[in-house]
This record gives structure tokens, sequence and C-alpha cells, in this order.
């Protein structure tokens, strides 16, 4: 089911859902069951599934030479998303990324996608890899995510990159796409941003996820511009409970997201990470009932492959 029908089936409620990460290459698959277990009980109507694309490691030779090799260290999205399908009758929602894919590949994979009969995906540009100041778009691939979400539709229509192709089946994807409450870090400005946010929809997009935040007003203003823009899809908040200390600094640099003075002092002031988990749950708690008087359609949650602070969370709202 697409996620615009799970929207429409909540009838005005707020509904639970969350991202997971594909497990580090040598694990298997019960590591990802068991994240996900636990969360089940709140009945999530889909469960996203990241993308993680290849990175580029230097290894020295024992002439003192060095050979770059190519690794992707999270291996496993397709065969996750057909996983989780299987075994807990949800949605999968796979990501879909610019960076990595050829038009060609992006063709094969949303073809694998169709086969496996997933009906949802998250298209996004990507960053870029460790190696790369800027983001650098694959030869014959996308550069931004707008364009993804064209081809996309275009397969939708049954427009294949080869036009001989005759017969041509029709895949049926709903499609969403990443809004930033605080901008892209990318973006001069937040202007600048919900232009291009508004071509992605005007393109076939469907629905807006957006970056985690931890104010919500700045959640608030961020769907005011959009809606004085004329971009009338729905927008789910994605939320992220702090665990760490070190999380202060890393959120900020890696996500572009402040972090409110409140919270910051609530932080520092924790003797330890247990603590700091506390208060994460308690902020996003807070957090989260605010925005369920808003009507959200959804509380989508990003696990980074832990659940136990997400379940704490989720047995207080569900």
């Amino acid at each position: 089911m697409k996620v615009t029908e799970h929207i429409q089936n909540g009838n005005g409620k707020s509904q639970f859902s969350f991202e997971i990460l594909p497990p580090l290459k040598g694990q298997n698959i019960q590591s990802v069951f068991d994240s996900i277990d636990p969360l089940m009980e709140f009945k999530p109507p889909f469960i996203d599934v990241t993308y993680h694309r290849e990175e580029y490691v230097y290894k020295e030779l024992d002439n003192g030479l060095l050979e770059k090799r190519v690794v992707r260290k999270r291996p496993g999205t397709v065969g996750i998303c057909a996983a989780i399908q299987n075994k807990y009758d949800v949605d999968a929602i796979p990501h879909i990324l610019c960076g990595g894919f050829t038009k060609e590949d992006t063709e094969n994979f949303l073809i694998d996608l169709d086969f496996l009969g997933i009906d949802n995906v998250m298209a996004l540009r990507g960053d870029a890899v460790k190696n790369e100041t800027y983001f650098t778009p694959e030869k014959k691939g996308h550069a931004y995510a707008e364009e993804l979400v064209k081809q996309i539709v275009s397969l939708n229509k049954g427009s294949y990159l080869d036009a001989e192709i005759l017969n041509q089946a029709q895949t049926n994807f709903c499609i969403g796409v990443a809004g930033y409450p605080e901008k892209h870090m990318e973006a001069p400005n937040m202007e600048s941003d919900i232009h291009f946010l508004k071509k992605k929809i005007t393109n076939g997009a469907s629905y807006i996820v957006t970056q985690m935040f931890f104010d919500n007003d700045k959640f608030f203003r961020f769907v005011a511009k959009c809606r004085a823009a004329g971009i009338t899809a729905p927008i789910i908040p994605g939320l992220k409970p702090l665990s760490t200390k070190k999380q202060l600094n890393i959120i900020p640099q890696r996500f572009n997201a402040d972090l409110p003075d409140d919270l910051i002092k609530a932080v520092l002031d924790c003797k330890n990470n247990d603590e700091v988990r506390q208060v994460g749950i308690e902020w996003c708690i807070m957090q989260s009932r605010e925005l369920i008087k808003e009507q959200v359609p959804f509380l989508h949650f990003y696990s980074m492959g832990k659940s136990d602070n997400i379940k704490a969370i989720a047995s207080k709202l569900f």
C-alpha cells in the first residue's frame, strides 16, 4: 500500500513509523529483526530502509604505494525490504540515491523493487563520499533528487530508457522526498531550499519526510513556508532522540540541526550517557505530543539501528 493511502486511512490520527540501517557487512538479517521486533506492537504501516553507497579507502601496499579500493559497508537494502515485507506484512520503503547510480542502474533497481511488490521509494540525492568536498554525480547519473523523481515517474508511465522496448509495463511507485526544516546545508537560504523542494513535488513526489529537528517551532515554520509556496503534499516530521553527549557536536555538524539551549543544558548536566538517553527520551516525548496535537500524519523515528529508546517513547504515545 502507498504511504499516501496509509495517511488517508489514518483519518487525521498520527501514526508511527521508523527508519532502520542495513547491518554492517558480515552481520545477518537477524540483527535487523532484533531491532524491529520490539517496535511492532505499535503497528507501523511502513518501515524505511536506508541505502549506503560505496566508499573509497586507501590501503598501503608493501612497496609504500597506496591502493584505492571501493567498499560498501552496509549493503542489502533491497533484500532487507523484501525480508521485512515477507516477515511482518508491512510496507518496506527503500531509499534510492542519485549518488553511485547511473540512470541505467536506477532503472534496474526500480525494476527489481517492482518485481518484489514494493510500492514506495524514498528518492534522495545522497551525500558526497568522504573523499569529495562536494557531491559528484555518476557519469550518466542524476545530479539532483528532482531528476531522480522524474525518472521514477517516467517508469510509472511505462517509459524506459531504451525507447525500443515493446509492451512497456508501468510501475506504480509512491515517491517520498526529503525536506529540511532548517534548510539543507548546501542551500543558500530557506527560500531557495523550498523552491527546489517544490520542484521535487511538481515532478511527481507525493509526500515529504523531514530531516531530524529538535525545536518544533522550526518544523511548524517550515510547514507554513511550504504551504505558502503552494506545496500541498503531506509533510511527515522526522525525530531522533539524543542518546550520547557526543551527539551535541555530531548532529549540528552532520545534519545541520540546531539543538535548543534547554536541551543542551540538560544534556551537559548529565553524569553519563544513561542519563543523556533519558533526557533524549523525555524531550522526544514532549516534541511528539505537541506534533500529535497538530495532527501530523506520522511520527517518523530515526532509529539508527537501536530500538530501545524508540520503544520507550512510542509506549507513551501509541
